[in-house]
């Protein structure tokens, strides 16, 4: 449990006019244009990387950031602060992720007399210690399920405690969020393994390593309330959120209201998440989650206290203007007495730059063609342009495409047709993943879908190419060519082989399908009998798991990598013998270093 009383838990609050933007990309313009809208001025923060970004170019001001990872950046307080008063801001809003859920970071503020866009530290402080939040969640009624009662110790303290509350169990970073530092474990085998990988995880993401253990839920869909406060007591919950669909407990795709709630459990999770945030004092946009497994039971999960990446769908059903809501609340203003009932269907579909033919390891390159879609019903929160460079060191969300309509069936077909016009080339994205979901029963239909349907009953029958966006189609594919004949615009497919130059001017292949996304042959066996297992981007070693002479097969782990704040395992994809072994424990390595060499 954290210290509260190293936290205020009061907020100052006062007009103000000036706003420093703690954070980058797509939400660092979301809040921009929301100062905007409000008269204020925004003043960005921005590295080198994106001395061109729309975000730096939009703001009114902006200063740049020393350093380029996240730790030298948007993770050192001392710096943020120091650059808040030095451009004369008198607010400051953290965005989500980086230091938006840290206490000391809001404390920080505060000290320096600078309003803090969000709730008191010391609220902060108990919701963001999920084992305080659990405790909080206990002490008012909500919904929990069996677990530790703090962080664990030690491995040996976890296996005790996963075999009196049994299998599977889920292993949580005190102090992670958006899914990083989670873990699962199905057998005490497992636990030792997914206890360190997940504390190794959140101690990059977020500074702390302390993990908690709790029963896993069986076939859980995601389901999540938005809320706002203003500090008077006043909660109001403006919708329901299903975010059921996820890799790695981390969100792929999100829609308001959550589909097919009861009256009960929709009251259940609303006057739950009311009296968390009413009990801790808060203040500002949260968020209560929750899982409801396929008994129809209810458990409170943890609280976000800061704006969610997914807040869009409830604003798109709301009609509420959730950033400005959190610029208001910290000037002093209450909430009204009601928000707007929900009206219509909206679905989120996260643009990350990682490819999902390769387990979803964050992709790098640059932008070289970017199409977004547009018309009724569509909205995109977007960071890039086209000749954006996509690199490794942070979040590798680049947009976000939401898509509204009157129901939910209307708002799928938009989202079909605003995907077939979303093109972006040059990285590799969710695009093809999100395409092959809408025509996906279980999801669009059914909705039999839980936490684990995406990864378990989903990815292994998908057939998104492995092919990088960008690079040349395999000789036996074809090609778009776009032709005129007596002014008929026609679009022809002719092999890739063929196309090399005409008239000495290369032809650009682009291979078919918007977007540069293809469709890898259905029953095609490809398989890699490197030589060498190679980091597929830069990255950190984080553990290698074999040595010189063991004898490894397909599918198994050999090393972890990091990379865009995540853990990614490295696995053979052949049996083999190992050679030699290349690097060793907290290496930084380049995309394309053998990290081992088989026999």
């Amino acid at each position: 449990m954290v210290d509260l009383q190293d936290y205020s838990t009061h907020v100052i609050r006062r007009p103000f006019t000036r706003v420093l933007i703690a954070n980058r990309g797509e939400i660092a313009l979301r809040v921009i244009r929301a100062c905007h809208d409000l008269g204020l001025k925004a003043i960005a923060l921005y590295t080198s990387a994106d001395a061109a970004a729309d975000y730096v170019e939009l703001a009114d001001d902006a200063w740049l950031l020393p350093g380029t990872t996240a730790a030298e950046t948007y993770l050192d307080v001392p710096t943020l602060v120091d650059l808040a008063q030095r451009a004369g801001a008198e607010a400051v809003h953290p965005g989500y992720g980086y230091l938006s859920e840290s206490p000391d970071f809001a404390q920080a503020v505060i000290d320096a007399d600078l309003v803090w866009v969000g709730p008191p530290p010391a609220a902060i402080a108990r919701l963001g210690d999920k084992s305080g939040a659990r405790a909080v969640a206990q002490r008012v009624g909500a919904p929990i399920t069996r677990g530790s009662d703090g962080p664990v110790a030690s491995a040996a303290e976890a296996l005790s405690i996963a075999e009196r509350i049994g299998y599977p169990v889920a292993v949580k970073a005190v102090y992670g969020g958006g899914g990083r530092g989670f873990r699962t474990a199905a057998s005490a085998a497992e636990l030792p393994e997914a206890l360190a990988s997940a504390a190794r995880e959140a101690k990059s993401a977020f500074g702390r390593s302390e993990c908690l253990i709790e029963q896993q839920i069986i076939k859980p869909r995601h389901v999540e309330t938005q809320c706002m406060a203003d500090g008077t007591g006043r909660v109001l919950v403006a919708s329901t959120r299903d975010c059921t669909l996820q890799r790695r407990n981390q969100k792929v795709l999100e829609e308001a209201p959550a589909p097919h709630l009861s009256s009960e459990q929709l009251d259940t999770i609303t006057r739950a998440s009311q009296r968390i945030l009413a009990e801790v004092g808060y203040a500002g946009a949260a968020t209560c989650e929750f899982l409801l497994g396929s008994d129809g039971r209810l458990t409170f999960m943890e609280a976000n206290a800061r704006i969610q990446v997914e807040h869009t769908v409830t604003e798109e059903v709301t009609g509420v203007d959730l950033v400005t809501w959190q610029l208001r609340i910290a000037a002093g203003q209450t909430l009204p007495e009601t928000f707007p009932t929900p009206r219509g269907h909206a679905i989120q579909f996260r643009i990350n730059a990682e490819n999902p033919a390769q387990n979803f390891f964050p992709a790098t390159g640059t932008i070289s063609r970017l199409r977004e879609p547009a018309g009724p019903g569509v909205r995109m929160d977007s960071g890039v342009r086209q000749g954006t460079v996509v690199g490794t060191d942070f979040d590798p969300m680049l947009a976000k495409l939401i898509v509204t309509g009157p129901d939910r069936a209307t708002a799928l077909a938009r989202a079909r047709r605003a995907l077939a016009e979303y093109a972006l080339d040059g990285v590799a994205t969710l695009l093809p993943l999100h395409r092959a979901l809408l025509e996906a029963p279980a999801f669009t239909t059914d909705f039999t879908v839980d936490t684990k349907w995406l990864e378990t009953d989903f990815m292994p029958g998908f057939t998104a190419d492995e092919v990088a966006p960008g690079t040349a189609a395999p000789a036996d594919e074809t090609t778009d060519v776009v032709v005129e004949v007596d002014g008929h615009r026609l679009t022809v497919k002719v092999p890739s082989a063929l196309l090399t130059s005409v008239s000495g001017t290369t032809v650009p292949a682009r291979p078919t399908g918007l977007g540069g996304s293809r469709l890898r042959r259905r029953g095609s066996n490809r398989t890699d009998d490197a030589s060498a297992l190679t980091a597929p981007m830069q990255g950190t070693i984080v553990s290698v798991n074999v040595t010189d002479g063991d004898t490894v097969s397909a599918g198994d782990t050999l090393a972890v990598i990091e990379a865009m704040k995540m853990e990614q395992p490295l696995k053979a994809t052949h049996d083999a013998v190992v050679a030699s072994v290349g690097v060793s424990s907290g290496d930084t390595v380049k995309a394309g270093t053998p990290i081992v060499t088989f026999a």
